[in-house]
């Protein structure tokens, strides 16, 4: 299983997983989630992915390292501020939030339940080996924030 590691781009798990999360929506029945709700709980996520999403981004930005996530050798900064003082990995939880929100839009547990095996996925084959690199890069900055910052929320 290690060849899998840092392989999949994240965006690229994201969108498999929204296309099994609507696979599984058109073929399973839909569950009877009030209309009000599931727009408010649309909205929220939406919300917070964005949120999340535009943070990560500009920290990185600030900070002059790169996105590049199948390549974490290559960062040239810890970020620590803005989203980050509450996730080690806002982006990923970005993508989360976004995947849930795709989940509420359709409307059917077995894709909300689809969105959070993206979590698993992600701990396993693309933060893990992150968190390696991190720690081999940063050392002792890292190990610290590694320890007041959980890994998603």
């Amino acid at each position: 299983m290690k060849n899998l590691e840092l392989k999949i781009p994240p965006v690229g798990v994201f969108l498999l997983t929204a296309l099994l999360m609507w696979l599984l929506a058109e073929s399973t029945p839909n569950h009877g989630f009030h209309p009000t709700f599931r727009a408010v709980l649309f909205a929220g996520c939406l919300l917070a992915g964005g949120i999340f999403g535009i943070g990560a981004l500009a920290g990185f930005r600030g900070n002059r390292t790169t996105v590049n996530p199948l390549d974490p050798d290559r960062a040239s900064a810890l970020v620590t501020g803005g989203v980050y003082r509450f996730s080690r990995n806002p982006m990923y939880l970005a993508l989360l939030w976004v995947l849930l929100a795709v989940g509420f839009a359709l409307a059917n547990l077995y894709a909300l339940a689809v969105a959070l095996c993206f979590v698993p996925y992600m701990n396993r084959f693309q933060i893990l080996p992150e968190e390696h690199a991190m720690e081999k890069r940063f050392g002792e900055d890292y190990r610290h924030y590694r320890e007041r910052v959980r890994r998603w929320l």
